[in-house]
This record gives C-alpha cells, sequence and structure tokens, in this order.
C-alpha cells in the first residue's frame, strides 16, 4: 500500500515528537497498514502496550478490524480486536483495537490515563463530527498532562493539515497515492427537481439516481456504488432498481452487522452498493468501479430556539463528493455519475461545517463537564456560546449537573452511551415503567428510522417485536446491561405498553409533552411553548395528549412536523413536566389578573384574581405602556411644550436638566408616574393620567423656576407680536416670522443664557419661505437685497425698504403702516 513508502518517517516522528499528523488519500492503507505497523515495528522493538484506533461509525471499525486480521491471516479478535457500541471481540493477545469515537470518548473520562495503551491512531478526523473532536482535544490533554509518552497520530485525508499540525504541535507526514484514471459524467436532471425540505426528498430526483444506476449498469463494467443521504432514500431507489441484472444491497448504520460486513465482501454476481456516508470513507468497497452520486448528505442541525433537533438534507460539499468519487478509483480506472452540473458543483461548499457550529450540544457539555472546563480545551472549532449555555440549560433540567459539576446521575447517563435526554429516560423510566419497556422504547429512539415506519412509536414498537434479532435487539439487551445493578430485573407497575411508550418519551424530552389545540386534532402546543403538527392521516390524530420524540421544522413554517410520537396522559404529563401555579397580572389593553396553572407553558386552568398586588399591577401597566408607546398617555399642548424646552436646556447645559426623551421616559415609567400607576386598570385610566405634573416634578431646583426665561414658549418680535418658538430641534429651537416683522432687529435672539442660537425662518407675506438664518445681521447685508429685488414687484403693497435695519417693522401692508419715518423703499 502506498502508505507503506512513508510508515518509517511517521515511526521517527513519534518516537522524536510523541505526535504526528498523518495525511493520505482514501485507499492508501492509513487505517489498515499504520495500525499494524505501529504495533510491530515501532522503535525500541515494538510499542509495549496496545494500539487504539478511533474510527467515526462502526462499520467502519468492524471492517478495518476484518481486514487487518485478514493481512495477518487471523480471525478478528486475535492480533486484531474492535470494540463498538454493544460488541466487542477482543481477546488477551489483542495488540491492535479498532474502536468507535463515542466509545473512546467514554473510556478516557472513566480513567484519562488509559492504561494499557501505547498509541492512539484517530482516523478520518476530516469528518469534523463532534465526538471525534472532542476525542482528539481530550487526548492531548492527557498527553500534556497525564502521559506525555502516549504516542498520538491524527489521520486526515482532507482537511486543513497545517492547522491540524499546528493544533497537535507536530510534524506532517505526507502519503500519496497512484491515481488512478476518473471518468467524471455530470449528469443533471432533465426537468428541475425540488430541493431537499427536512428529510423530504423530491421522488424526481429519486428516479433519476436509479435510472443512473441503470445506464451505468449498462456502460461500465464491475460493481456500482450509490450514494444516498439516508435509509428511506436506499430503500425507494431500491425499489426503482426491481428487476436489474445484479445484485442490490443496501449498506447503511441501521444494518446488522453480518449485513454490513456481508455488503463490504465481493458477491458471486454483480452488485449495486445503495449507501449512505458509511462508504465515504475508512472503509473500501471491494470491486466497485462506478460511483453515482445523488449529490445529497444528512447532517445533524439544531433547532436552538425551539429545541428540536435532528437530521437535515443539505447538498454534499465538494470535498464530500470528492471522497465519494474517489471510492470509483480506487482499486482500478473508474468512473463517477454526477447527478448535478460541473456549474452546481463549482457552487457548491468546500468542506462540511464542523458538527459543532450546527449540532445539539447536549451530550458534548455532559463530556465536557465530566472531563473539566470546555473553555480550556484545545478544539479545532469552539463551541458557539449561546447553544452552548443552551446546552447546559438542559443538563441542568435533565439533574446532570449542578453548580457547574456532573452530579452522580449526570456521571451514570455519561457511562451509559446515549444522548443525556435517552440516559435519563432509560435511567428514571425504568424505576417507573419497568427496566425492559424502559430498555425497549429507548432503544427505538436512539437511532434513525428503526423498526416500523409512520410516526406511531407503539406501533413501531410493536413491529420490532414481531422482527428477530434486529440491531434494536441488540441495543435492548445493551441498555439492560447499562443498568444499574439490579434495575435490569425491576418490573416497574405494569404500566400498559401505550402509557409506558409516552412516559419514557416525556422522560426524554418534557418540554415536547403538547396538548392538542385544534378541533381536527392534528394541531399540538407543547409545554416548551413551540407548535407541533401531525402529518394528514397519522393514527395519532385526535389524541388529547401527545409526548413527542422527534420532529422538524421546515424553513418558513411555524409549527414542526412530528416525526415519532406517543399518547400520554395528562397525570403523566404532571407528573413529568411538573405544574406550577402562578399569579399573573399582565396588560393586554387592560389590566388582566388571573391565578393560572402551568404546565410549561401550557395553560391548564385559570381564574381571576380579585385583589392583585398594587406593585403588580403598576410593573403591567408600565410593560404594556412600553410595548404599545406613550401614545397610550395624554400629552397635551403644554406637556409636550414642557418635554421640549427641557430638551432644549439638556442639550445646551447638561445635567441637571433631566432627559424626557421616550426612550428614557419608557424605560423609568414607574419612577416618574409613581403612585398614579396604582389606580390604572385600563386604557381609559391611562388617558386620565396627569403626565404634566409627574414631569415638572422630574424639574431640577432651582434650575425649574427659570425655565420659562430660558427656553420661553414664545418670544417677542419687533412687530410688537409675540410668536411661539418650534422646540422640534432642541439645539436649534426655529422661530418663524412674515420678514416685515424682523425690520429693525440686527441681532438674533439666543436662548438658555446665549448658549442657543435661534433659528429665524423668515416668510413673505403670504407666509411663504423666503430665507433661513441665525445671523441676521449678515443676511440684511449680504442675502436681503436679492431677496428684495425678486419680491418687491410680486409684494407691491408690503414694505421692502432699502436699509431693513432701521425699518420699522410690520404685519401690516404699506398703506395699512404708512407713517412718518416708514420707507416704502
Amino acid at each position: 500500500m502506498p502508505v507503506g513508502a512513508v510508515v518509517p518517517e511517521l515511526l521517527a516522528t513519534l518516537q522524536a515528537h510523541g505526535a504526528a499528523v498523518l495525511q493520505a488519500p482514501p485507499g492508501t492503507g492509513k487505517t489498515t497498514l499504520v495500525p499494524l505497523a505501529l504495533a510491530a515495528q515501532a522503535p525500541g522493538g515494538g510499542v509495549p502496550g496496545r494500539v487504539v484506533v478511533a474510527e467515526p461509525r462502526r462499520v467502519a471499525a468492524r471492517a478495518a478490524a476484518a481486514r487487518m486480521a485478514s493481512l495477518l491471516g487471523e480471525p478478528v479478535g486475535g492480533t486484531v480486536g474492535y470494540a463498538v457500541r454493544g460488541d466487542r471481540r477482543v481477546g488477551p493477545g489483542t495488540r491492535v483495537e479498532v474502536v468507535t469515537t463515542g466509545l473512546l470518548l467514554r473510556r478516557l473520562l472513566r480513567d484519562p490515563e488509559l492504561p494499557g495503551v501505547s498509541v492512539l491512531l484517530l482516523d478520518e478526523v476530516h469528518e469534523r463530527q463532534l465526538d471525534a473532536d472532542l476525542v482528539l482535544a481530550f487526548a492531548l490533554q492527557t498527553r500534556e498532562l497525564l502521559r506525555e509518552d502516549l504516542r498520538l497520530v491524527a489521520a486526515s485525508a482532507t482537511l486543513d493539515v497545517p492547522r491540524l499540525a499546528e493544533l497537535l504541535a507536530a510534524p506532517v507526514v505526507t502519503a500519496t497515492a497512484p491515481v488512478h484514471p476518473l471518468d467524471v459524467q455530470w449528469c443533471p436532471p432533465a426537468r428541475p427537481v425540488r430541493p431537499p425540505d427536512g428529510l423530504r426528498v423530491d421522488p424526481a430526483l429519486l428516479d433519476h439516481v436509479a435510472g443512473l444506476v441503470r445506464r451505468a449498469l449498462a456502460e461500465r463494467d464491475g460493481d456500482v456504488l450509490v450514494f444516498l443521504p439516508g435509509t428511506g432514500e436506499i430503500r425507494a431507489v431500491g425499489g426503482r432498481l426491481a428487476g436489474v441484472d445484479a445484485e442490490v444491497v443496501p449498506l447503511h448504520g441501521r444494518r446488522s452487522a453480518a449485513e454490513q460486513d456481508a455488503a463490504l465482501r465481493p458477491g458471486e454476481r454483480r452488485r449495486v452498493v445503495l449507501a449512505t456516508a458509511v462508504a465515504e470513507s475508512s472503509l473500501t468497497v471491494p470491486g466497485v468501479r462506478v460511483v453515482v452520486d445523488a449529490g445529497l448528505a444528512r447532517v445533524p442541525r439544531f433547532d436552538h430556539a425551539r429545541g428540536f433537533g435532528g437530521l437535515d438534507t443539505v447538498r454534499v460539499s465538494r470535498a464530500g463528493a470528492d471522497q465519494r468519487a474517489g471510492r470509483a478509483a480506487r482499486e482500478a480506472p473508474g468512473a463517477v455519475y454526477r447527478a448535478w452540473s460541473a456549474a452546481e458543483h463549482a457552487l457548491l461548499t468546500p468542506h462540511t461545517a464542523p458538527e459543532v457550529l450546527t449540532a445539539d450540544l447536549t451530550a458534548f457539555a455532559l463530556l465536557c463537564a465530566g472531563w473539566g472546563d470546555v473553555d480550556d480545551l484545545p478544539l479545532l472549532d469552539a463551541p458557539p456560546p449561546g447553544p452552548l449555555a443552551a446546552a447546559r440549560e438542559v443538563l441542568y433540567r435533565l439533574g446532570a449537573l449542578a453548580d457547574g459539576a456532573l452530579t452522580p446521575l449526570g456521571r451514570r447517563m455519561a457511562d451509559v452511551g446515549l444522548h443525556p435526554r435517552l440516559a435519563r429516560a432509560l435511567l428514571d423510566g425504568a424505576d417507573r415503567v419497568g427496566a425492559r419497556p424502559a430498555a425497549e422504547v429507548v432503544a427505538l429512539l436512539s437511532e434513525e428510522g428503526g423498526p416500523g415506519s409512520g410516526d406511531d412509536l407503539v406501533a413501531r414498537w410493536r413491529a420490532a417485536h414481531r422482527e428477530h434479532r434486529t440491531p434494536w435487539h441488540r441495543e435492548v439487551d445493551r441498555l439492560l446491561a447499562a443498568l444499574p445493578a439490579g434495575a435490569s430485573s425491576r418490573r416497574g407497575p405494569g404500566t400498559p405498553r401505550d402509557a409506558a411508550a409516552g412516559l419514557v418519551v416525556a422522560l426524554a424530552h418534557p418540554e415536547r409533552v403538547a396538548r392538542r389545540r385544534s378541533e381536527d386534532g392534528t394541531a399540538y402546543a407543547t409545554a416548551g411553548g413551540t407548535g407541533v403538527e401531525l402529518a394528514p392521516g397519522s393514527g395519532l390524530r385526535g389524541a388529547p395528549w401527545l409526548a413527542v420524540a422527534a420532529a422538524d421544522r421546515a424553513p418558513g413554517r411555524a409549527a414542526a412536523r412530528v416525526r415519532a410520537a406517543a399518547p400520554l396522559d395528562e397525570d403523566s404529563a404532571r407528573q413529568v413536566v411538573g405544574v406550577r401555579v402562578v399569579d399573573e397580572v399582565v396588560w393586554d389593553g387592560d389590566v388582566r389578573a388571573r391565578r393560572v396553572e402551568r404546565l410549561g407553558e401550557l395553560e391548564l386552568s385559570a381564574r381571576p384574581l380579585a385583589d392583585p398586588p398594587a406593585e403588580a399591577v403598576a410593573a403591567a401597566v408600565a410593560d404594556g405602556v412600553r410595548r404599545e408607546g406613550l401614545q397610550l398617555l395624554t400629552f397635551g399642548a403644554a406637556a409636550r411644550s414642557l418635554r421640549a424646552r427641557v430638551a432644549c436646556c439638556r442639550a445646551a447645559q447638561g445635567g441637571p436638566w433631566p432627559d424626557l426623551s421616550d426612550e428614557h421616559l419608557l424605560a423609568t415609567l414607574p419612577q416618574w408616574l409613581g403612585a398614579q400607576l396604582a389606580g390604572v386598570r385600563s386604557r381609559r385610566d391611562l388617558a386620565r393620567i396627569d403626565v404634566l405634573t409627574a414631569m415638572r416634578a422630574l424639574l431640577p431646583w432651582p434650575q425649574a423656576g427659570r425655565l420659562d426665561e430660558l427656553a420661553p414658549v414664545d418670544l417677542p418680535v419687533p412687530s410688537g407680536r409675540r410668536v411661539a418658538l418650534d422646540y422640534t430641534d432642541p439645539a436649534a429651537p426655529v422661530l418663524a416670522l412674515k420678514l416685515q416683522e424682523a425690520f429693525g432687529w440686527t441681532a438674533t435672539p439666543r436662548l438658555v443664557e446665549g448658549r442657543v442660537p435661534v433659528v429665524l425662518h423668515l416668510l413673505s407675506p403670504a407666509g411663504r419661505p423666503l430665507a433661513v438664518t441665525a445671523d441676521l445681521e449678515s443676511f440684511w447685508r449680504g442675502v436681503y437685497p436679492s431677496v428684495r429685488a425678486e419680491n418687491r414687484g410680486r409684494y407691491v403693497k408690503h414694505p421692502w425698504p432699502e436699509d431693513p435695519s432701521t425699518a420699522v417693522p410690520t404685519a401690516r401692508t404699506t398703506r395699512a403702516a404708512r407713517g412718518p419715518g416708514r420707507g416704502s423703499g
């Protein structure tokens, strides 16, 4: 294998630095040859302890172990073994053990020193799965703080290797592979297909993919590997391939170990392997010469605002598409049929986003709490603060955290190897409904898909019992073994199956306990405050209460679609979620005071509260005014004038003049309205509040006594009238008057002890604007002559003297105002 050429360099790097980054393309042997070399050919005569290889998927772990054992001519469980969830094959002579990243995380939590382990090889770190990122961070801290002798190899095919090398403080060892020719066929559908929506894929795309498979079988030799996003699409395309001259083999994580292993062995006839992303990396499907790629992937997504998580269907990244295509040319020249165009390919994202940025972080937060401070972890990408805080809040509600540390229950939850919600449901459910029912329901919830179909979890439970020794049965056995001693023998109170399923789901997701809210029985409101709806024709339709196990919300939809749920009775809902009785005093146009019984955000009952506390009423009214605005209060002309004039003084002198802006008045409503709020019960009451008196009480003393002097309501003008000031702009109050009324006025008036100039709007006799000035002397001298020239012919009955600074001001016409000393111009 090509990686063999760099094994000596890798061993020397580990000897010198204790860590290395191994960059090697798929098919070079990094997953199989390197661990054997580490176990047998390390400097100093071999590694004294075990080599542990971490793989992101169970099928890859088993396949890698089987391949290494076959290279040695041994059965699995001898020199090479594996351990995955619910299945372990190792022996006393095992030197290389392949494990899943999730299993390795739990081992590190139980004993961070990893006794007996000499080398950790973390494979496929470029996939950026949450567990893989965390294993890398834990391993780095183990090396730094506890085990300087622990060797660490991070193997990657496509990741940003310099960044990874910087995190490990380790050199990069690069292996190259001979490149077999790869024929890329761009095969977009003839007609546009709808983009994926949640878990839904347009059937037209699946028709097209099935057509590409038939075309590939006709045009090419060798087996065909087809990449599809999930098990539902595998079933759908498999049905569309009925009658092809080839064996159609599904390959996904829900298949049994024997079925997965069989899919990875050459067949007696030509094969079409329908696979999810499990076949993207870490393993080789022998005999494959053609890849058909639907171009879609399933990734974890979490709606933090609504608390719903699950899988979402997205376009594959360019790196992912290249990984898939490489499967066709791994052993010989090959071809890839891509169900999209070259132009679309250029628009794909370069890499899949790290799961830490998009996934539910509850399990991540639990493991970090068991390890130490997440802020100190050497992670490639730090978790977003908001989602991490939300995850910790979930752990507090589940009883896994207290005062920032794991509780005994939290440690048991971490040991079970499940999402914390499911671990809590298993541990608490064993006491409430019996160990076996709890384990069986949790096993249904722990994997995507599973026995049966549809959204009725109880029906799927019955379907699981009708099947024989499926992965579900093995998971039930594992969960029973994971329960504390004696728990697996407890039978519980004999709860009926329907009730047991609903109760266990409610224990896992108390915020998803839902009550019917529509007459047609399809719409529900959850205790967490979000809406969910059943699919048309659902067998759960009309159930008064549901415990929702899975739901997803399509973009643009207010309610999430229920994917799995079980009926629940109200008594169980009350027990699991808890009921609180609160006195609510709120504003909804008027004050509404009630004593309310709530289950989460669901209102169970309410009755009027006759005598609510005065402070609660005042707070409710203040909240209502803040939401609806100050227009609920009556601001008369005097109140509006007061606010404007105080704002002018504040702009010129600052404190101690108060801030009477909308924002500040709303923020300090209880303080300045004071006792007047206590008697308010309605909009009518609010409108009667004496706003003017309340604001006057805010004015400072003795400055308040000089307000009319500093910022008067109006000013006398030369014509003898008093003209109101406009304080719309507190820094530049406006005085609007006819130009002839300003004759003889040489200095512009100023306010607030001369600090604020008044802006004069000089109007024509008809009241139209002629000029705006804050410097009358300059205006008379420089601008007035042109204004006079333009307007004296238009307004002949009004005076337009040559020297307005000495002319007699007037608001009347020339004839009415004529007298000694009055010039007509």
